[in-house]
């Protein structure tokens, strides 16, 4: 029985990271060939080492357009092609209002110049495909207002309208753009906050999420798999919430709002 990607080469962006873990595991099970794009190359090498065959780690600062070029021509030239490419490479640089411009310009370019120019140089090699796949990872932030953020919220938000644009226009070479926006995902920052507590992470996460839990990198990842998959052909300009519910719950959370008026008049 074959997978849904079997042959396919994918380019991940951000790959060393525990959300990159998720979606290089999750492409590689479906058969994918992917390609670990980061300038870490510690937790890049580490899913490589982890996933065996079919996994190669590329040491790469996207933000050098001249580096993006030549790893997009050094993919197709050892690998044959680029039929997926997931932009998930992020910084979360973010002071709030005290974020000078420095700061608001080296957001927007790695989080979303960077994306663009990634899908510019291998938009060729992505539309000779016949199945070529864009996705683009936004945020539940690009939606919600959260204290002391405006940076990386933004930058999301801006992506999520390129996504669209980006769907629109590479359309008519049969390229799909879609991104995903996860909820709280297990990741090195909520593994170094915690000290490893998942269940404690769980817990705190419980009240904003329907699943009472945080998310795991590969579920998240699994929703990029279907995405780029020929399951999806029908799919393409759409933000996609992998966030165990967040953003559907809206401010009143899991709570029967409206009968605390009468308990609170008890009182």
């Amino acid at each position: 029985m074959t997978s849904s990607l079997d042959g396919r080469v994918a380019v991940v962006t951000g790959g060393a990271t525990l959300v990159g873990h998720g979606v290089v595991q999750a492409l590689h099970e479906q058969g994918a060939v992917v390609v670990v794009v980061d300038i870490d190359a510690g937790g890049a090498q580490e899913v490589a080492d982890r996933l065996g065959d079919r996994v190669h780690v590329v040491v790469a600062d996207i933000t050098d357009d001249a580096t993006v070029g030549r790893l997009v021509d050094d993919v197709v030239s050892t690998h044959g092609s680029i039929d997926i490419l997931v932009n998930l490479a992020c910084i979360y640089l973010d002071d709030g209002a005290d974020t000078d411009r420095a700061g608001w310009l080296t957001a927007f370019d790695v989080n979303v110049v960077s994306a663009v120019m990634m899908t510019r140089a291998a938009r060729p090699a992505l539309a000779s495909s016949g199945h070529g796949a864009v996705v683009n990872f936004t945020s539940i932030s690009s939606k919600v207002a959260q204290t002391g953020r405006w940076v990386y919220p933004a930058t999301k938000a801006a992506l999520v309208q390129v996504t669209r644009s980006m769907a629109m226009d590479l359309a008519s070479d049969g390229i799909r753009v879609n991104s995903v926006s996860p909820g709280w995902t297990w990741s090195k920052i909520m593994d170094s906050l915690s000290q490893g507590d998942r269940t404690r992470t769980d817990r705190v996460a419980a009240p904003f999420h329907l699943t009472g839990r945080v998310g795991d990198p590969v579920e998240v990842g699994r929703v990029v798999a279907f995405l780029v998959s020929d399951a999806a052909s029908v799919v393409t300009g759409a933000d996609w919430a992998a966030d165990g519910g967040y953003s559907a719950m809206g401010p009143e959370q899991g709570v029967a709002a409206i009968p605390q008026l009468a308990t609170e008049g008890a009182h």
